[in-house]
């Protein structure tokens, strides 16, 4: 399985809710960033560290959020993701997205490196 293919399937077990299935393709260590002035702003270690401050904590601003992969491009131990997230207004309900960039660095078929790229002020308005 290449590196893209391993990115791949984890953005869909991501979407369809399976989150051990996610995890698992994680390094113990990985570090994981979410970008400065994004609600979750932080660099994470390990699994758990962004299962608690990530995957628990995005109902903290939204509901439904997604991930749309709308292109994969991998070269050796780098993926990139090239996409936008989506998510329903906590209040109104409103659909909102914006477009996001995510560098995934691999080492033996896990996920050691996720570094977000996201326009943040964006999110903060949108989030409002």
């Amino acid at each position: 399985m290449t590196n893209k293919e391993i990115i791949e399937g984890l953005y869909q077990s991501f979407a369809s809710g399976d989150v051990p299935a996610v995890v698992a393709k994680f390094a113990d260590d990985i570090s994981w960033t979410e970008a400065d002035g994004f609600p979750l702003a932080g660099t994470y270690i390990g699994p758990q560290a962004v299962v608690e401050n990530v995957f628990m904590r995005l109902g903290e601003f939204s509901d439904d959020w997604g991930v749309v992969v709308n292109r994969l491009v991998g070269d050796g131990d780098t993926v990139i993701a090239d996409g936008q997230y989506t998510w329903k207004h906590k209040e109104s309900g409103e659909p909102c997205a914006v477009r996001m960039a995510h560098v995934w660095t691999l080492a033996d078929g896990k996920a050691t490196n996720f570094l977000q790229h996201v326009d943040t002020a964006m999110v903060r308005e949108l989030i409002k």
